[in-house]
């Protein structure tokens, strides 16, 4: 069981990392200081359903860390 928790929270790992990359904020040295005068919009499509998919991957990635914290030692 030790090894099946392992594994999924690697898989989860490396698909939340694929997601959060995935999702295209802003680009370039000038947002990531501040200069970025972009509009705030609502998301839609492609990005509300990327962004639904990073937090239940997150919220999945948390939940095998407490379960293997708590029940796997």
């Amino acid at each position: 069981m030790e090894k099946i928790v392992s594994i999924l929270q690697i898989i989860i790992s490396i698909m939340l990392i694929v997601a959060v990359l995935m999702q295209q904020r802003g680009s370039g040295a000038g947002v990531v200081f501040g200069g970025g005068n972009q509009v705030f919009r609502a998301k839609r499509g492609v990005e509300k359903t990327l962004s639904y998919i990073t937090v239940i991957l997150a919220v999945i990635f948390f939940a095998l860390g407490i379960y293997s914290a708590l029940f796997l030692n």
